[in-house]
């Protein structure tokens, strides 16, 4: 058991790789696995099948929600071992093509949220003198693709924070490791209204043959997330079937 008697929080957690990390969580002997989410009927239905997990409805852009959850996972757990970054939305359109209101929203819940989450949770590790950060970046924030400018904006900005807060989050002896992982195109439901024929090409050109299952990016998460990795900071881990050499 990789994560045993630890207390883990996962943002975006009722789906998609949040939910592949909360279940392989789970099955690795957390603690307690907050998830967090928007959608309360699917947090209801993660919580019904694992009594290790308590769901909770917040929206990430909010400051104010943030510090409530985090402070009830203070009181109610005692601290947080693990936080998983995982809360994201794509928005996407051609520069040109790109409104006010997509550009801000893919922020607001992409870039703001890990603030607004690390900001809270970071205290609580310093003061425990120890914990392990990861945040979901992506291939697209470090390589960049078209008709992405907002997402690639704001997976490259976690890239930069996730850097930063690895020299930040180790004064004063504090054992805080913070990483992220770089999934390619992985099989969830966010690309599931991709055609096929869309997809096909970029399969062809990953040498292992095929898309990323939200079980690989969940055991990335896992590997950084538990003491395997104690000496494994600032790193972002891609996870894409070697798309990208």
């Amino acid at each position: 058991m990789r994560l045993d008697g630890k207390v883990c929080m996962v943002t975006g957690g009722a789906r998609g790789i949040g939910k592949g990390v909360v279940e392989t969580f789970v099955r690795e002997g957390a603690r307690r696995v907050w998830a967090l989410d928007v959608n309360e009927s699917e947090l209801a239905a993660l919580e019904k099948g694992a009594l290790s997990v308590t769901g909770v409805a917040v929206d990430v852009t909010s400051s104010a929600a943030v510090n409530a959850v985090v402070e009830r996972v203070r009181t109610e757990s005692g601290g947080i071992d693990v936080l998983v970054n995982n809360a994201g939305i794509t928005r996407d359109a051609m520069i040109h093509k790109m409104s006010d209101a997509d550009w801000d929203a893919v922020v607001n819940v992409n870039l703001k949220g890990v603030f607004f989450v690390t900001r809270a949770v970071a205290p609580l590790m310093m003061e425990a003198g120890r914990g392990s950060i990861v945040s979901i970046s992506s291939i697209v924030g470090l390589d960049g693709n078209i008709g992405q400018t907002n997402y690639a904006a704001t997976k490259g900005g976690v890239v930069a924070m996730t850097k930063g807060w690895a020299r930040e989050l180790v004064r004063k002896g504090a054992k805080i490791r913070v990483n992220a992982v770089s999934p390619g195109y992985t099989r969830t439901p966010m690309i599931a209204s991709v055609p096929e024929k869309v997809l096909e090409p970029i399969i062809a050109r990953t040498p292992l043959g095929r898309l990323a299952e939200i079980r690989d990016i969940a055991h990335a998460v896992l590997f950084l997330a538990s003491d395997e990795s104690e000496f494994i900071t600032g790193q972002v881990l891609r996870v894409d079937g070697g798309l990208v050499l």
